[in-house]
């Protein structure tokens, strides 16, 4: 018999937190999240998303023994931007027994039909910058540290379980940093940048502190992202956050800025990458950082002893997408790659509608080796 626990206090996190290092212990692709990072971002009384989203955690045991767990969230801000009614299920793992995952996925039915929501959606966070969907292909490489990774028997799951269908797919890329910027890219970044006044700005690190301009990169996702799938808008607190987790520790030659010199310097696009982290986070315990795991984050930090780059955010506001900022950035950005000896690029999931961004690879040597899916449920009354 299956039991479903609510997680009601910091050692039951602990312990929803800690379930799936056990799960993954022995995949030798799996790239564990770091503690601290889902400590964070699953407690209330810190992370920023909270302040637009409800959510509560559930643990499925048998026998007492922890075989799965889920969190059933709603995004209010979300479902407001988009005009629907929608639960959302994320950090959703189970061993392979299909009891355990329909017991999980019924409790989140359960809980959102509470709470007047007509449908269900996942996995996906409580923001966009959350990892979304769940990996249908690409089993059998090492995963990365920014994209959800499962099991190949998850999907299966979500087929026999049966009243859930395809609402979104992402795929993600991985490029070979080519020994020299390809031509197309610099004379289409020559162009745009003589015939619209565009130019790449280098930040400093007093103009990431003082100007506000990390605040800026991430108001501008608001823009860029906001007819993305589920995208709900990020609010002040939220904006400030991610600057800590992300432009505070960047190496500032791998952000690229775009401004228009014509619009006072007004900032346009962006892109943030970091040097791969999935290699470091690999031999780390349970996503600890210490005692002696931080040794091997700085290293590919600091030093860039890795072979990859993640793209994490790429974004040009729409008024600008058809001029051309986007070879701007990668002009940028791939001198920045050859120079520090990067051999491959990753780039995070993006929809398989989104055809301006994956257009962009058709002049680099591409591979889209993962595909990710989000899937949807109408939930009916309960008398129906």
């Amino acid at each position: 018999m299956i039991e479903i626990k609510k997680i009601l206090d910091k050692k039951g996190l602990k312990d929803f937190i800690q379930f799936r290092y056990d799960l993954y212990r022995d995949d030798e692709n799996d790239v564990p999240y770091l503690y601290s990072d889902e400590m964070f971002t699953l407690s209330k009384d810190k992370n920023a998303s909270f302040d637009d989203c409800e959510a509560d955690y559930f643990m499925a045991y048998r026998d007492g023994k922890p075989v799965g767990r889920v969190a059933a969230i709603i995004n209010h801000k979300a479902n407001e931007r988009w005009k629907k009614n929608e639960v959302r299920f994320g950090w959703f793992d189970f061993v392979d027994d299909i009891e355990v995952s329909k017991a999980l996925l019924l409790k989140v039915e359960e809980w959102g039909r509470e709470r007047g929501m007509d449908s269900m959606i996942g996995p996906m966070g409580f923001a966009d910058t959350d990892r979304e969907g769940m990996l249908i292909e690409g089993f059998s490489e090492y995963s990365t540290a920014y994209a959800n990774y499962n099991f190949s028997y998850y999907p299966r799951h979500m087929e026999q379980i049966g009243g859930f269908e395809k609402d979104n797919d992402w795929v993600q890329c991985q490029v070979k940093v080519p020994e020299a910027v390809p031509e197309k890219f610099g004379k289409i970044a020559e162009m745009v940048g003589r015939r619209y006044n565009l130019k790449v700005h280098k930040l400093s690190r007093k103009e990431l502190m003082k100007e506000g301009y990390g605040r800026e990169v991430f108001q501008m996702l608001n823009v860029c992202y906001g007819n993305l799938y589920g995208f709900a808008s990020l609010g002040e607190r939220k904006v400030d956050q991610l600057v800590d987790q992300y432009i505070r520790i960047a190496d500032l030659n791998l952000v690229s800025i775009i401004v228009d010199a014509s619009q006072n310097n007004k900032m346009v696009g962006f892109g943030i990458t970091f040097p791969s982290l999935s290699k470091a986070q690999r031999k780390l315990k349970n996503g600890r950082l210490f005692p002696f795991g931080w040794i091997g984050m700085l290293d590919a930090i600091k030093w860039h002893h890795a072979d990859t780059v993640d793209m994490l955010l790429i974004g040009v506001v729409p008024e600008y997408r058809g001029k051309g900022a986007n070879a701007l950035i990668f002009n940028d950005l791939i001198q920045q790659y050859i120079r520090y000896g990067f051999k491959w690029a990753e780039a995070m999931p993006q929809m398989e509608t989104n055809e301006h961004m994956l257009g962009q690879w058709q002049y680099l040597e591409a591979n889209y080796h993962r595909r990710l899916r989000s899937y949807k449920k109408t939930l009916l009354p309960p008398s129906l």
